[in-house]
């Protein structure tokens, strides 16, 4: 059974395995300004075999409490099953100008070889509670205007979409079960409901 987890270097070599998968797709070119594209320029690139997960990890984990200039604090979960790590996802602690546009307070990631099954939204849906424990009431999620599949995540997550900013569609997602089903666009788009950035 899958399950939210933090990073850890015990599957150090499945999470480079994912990294080449990624590297084998395209992904970490001079363009690529996700996270993951970051991971493959700034580590995986420049290191043999896995030995630079450790590396890596050490580095990712202070970003929860000490993160660079001009960042904001960031937790870090896994999406794995046993020894194989399927997926990571971020959540941003708060916005600053740049999430409120195109970052938002969550970005995820899920190995090519894992996708298709639902674990991204079955991911998402495990992160949410975590989000709300940090005083997140609803997650401000994006994704690009052509990416179906992740748009899909975030509406069955309960995301209400609010508009487009250049290529990134913009979401709100409630990070705590309400009673009644879906969220109330209006209630949510409303000056009052929408959370301060």
């Amino acid at each position: 059974m899958p399950e939210l987890i933090r990073p850890t270097v015990r599957l150090g070599e499945s999470f480079a395995e994912a990294i080449d998968e990624f590297i084998a797709e395209g992904r970490g070119g001079p363009d690529d300004n996700s996270l993951t594209g970051d991971i493959i320029r700034n580590f995986a690139n420049r290191r043999e075999g896995s030995t630079w997960v450790a590396d890596f990890l050490e580095f990712e984990g202070r970003w929860e409490t000490d993160p660079p200039e001009y960042f904001v604090p960031m937790s870090v979960y896994w999406w794995v099953e046993g020894d194989r790590y399927l997926g990571r996802i971020s959540i941003r602690h708060r916005l600053n100008q740049q999430l409120s546009d195109i970052g938002g307070h969550i970005g995820y990631d899920m190995r090519p070889s894992a996708r298709r099954r639902g674990h991204a939204t079955a991911m998402l849906a495990a992160a949410l509670p975590r989000a709300a424990e940090l005083g997140i009431d609803r997650a401000l999620i994006t994704c690009d205007r052509d990416n179906v599949a992740s748009r899909k995540v975030i509406e069955r997550n309960g995301g209400v979409y609010e508009d487009r900013r250049g290529k990134k569609l913009r979401f709100w997602v409630p990070t705590r079960p309400r009673g009644g089903g879906r969220p109330d666009r209006q209630e949510w788009l409303s000056g009052e409901t929408r959370p301060v950035l």
